[in-house]
């Protein structure tokens, strides 16, 4: 089977230099790589050492015709959560290995940010990987088939969940769910709740993952 190639908009370092550190930012259900390389521009002042590159997920979205999805989503349904990342998981993981390789980079210097659906398959490879990636940061998403994580994780890479409180498509709730799942095979796991948000980001959980991954990549 040939898994789909994906692409989307990048960003070289500010430096002028060859990169040192790699993010790659997971979109949510509807949008596209457009959505999320923005963060990449706000970040690059504080990282200008780092590469941006934000994927099209490889599916049209047939509830927004301009948009991709990582996989269908028909309702608000777990086992269909859990399908859907293993289904999409290859596809991301040969863009990683494609992009790490593009930038001549390894996995360590590598940290995945992902929004909703795409914090989903965020969590999902980036803890099946051998070799652990820098970070994980998670916003407004959830962790899809917990109860299959401590048979399945292979690394253990600091992760860093913001959520919304008012969020009106995935509920607060999902963030502690996540939380305690990964608290419990040992993954070392920050959360924050942003009160009066919806499904978004606001400056406070930017503010939050910008400080996450600069100390992960001073980490390393």
């Amino acid at each position: 089977m040939t898994i789909p190639q994906i692409d989307g908009p990048r960003i070289a370092p500010s430096s002028g230099e060859a990169a040192k550190k790699l993010v790659i930012f997971a979109h949510g259900y509807g949008a596209d790589g457009n959505d999320l390389i923005g963060i990449g521009n706000q970040l690059q002042p504080v990282f200008p050492d780092v590469a941006f590159v934000s994927p099209n997920a490889p599916e049209r979205c047939e509830g927004s015709p301009f948009g991709y999805q990582w996989f269908p989503i028909t309702r608000l349904d777990p086992d269909e959560y859990w399908n859907g990342v293993q289904q999409a998981a290859p596809v991301l993981e040969q863009f990683i290995d494609q992009e790490l390789e593009r930038w001549n980079l390894t996995t360590a210097d590598l940290a995945l940010v992902g929004f909703s659906q795409g914090t989903m398959m965020s969590l999902h490879v980036g803890l099946r990987r051998v070799e652990p990636v820098a970070a994980i940061v998670g916003f407004s998403g959830a962790l899809a088939g917990p109860e299959h994580l401590a048979a399945e994780i292979k690394s253990r890479p600091p992760v860093l969940l913001v959520h919304g409180e008012a969020d009106e498509l995935i509920p607060v709730e999902a963030v502690h769910k996540a939380a305690q799942a990964l608290g419990s095979v040992e993954v070392s796991v920050r959360w924050h709740v942003s009160p009066g948000i919806g499904h978004g980001i606001d400056g406070e959980g930017l503010k939050l993952a910008a400080q996450f991954l600069k100390e992960a990549f001073e980490g390393n």
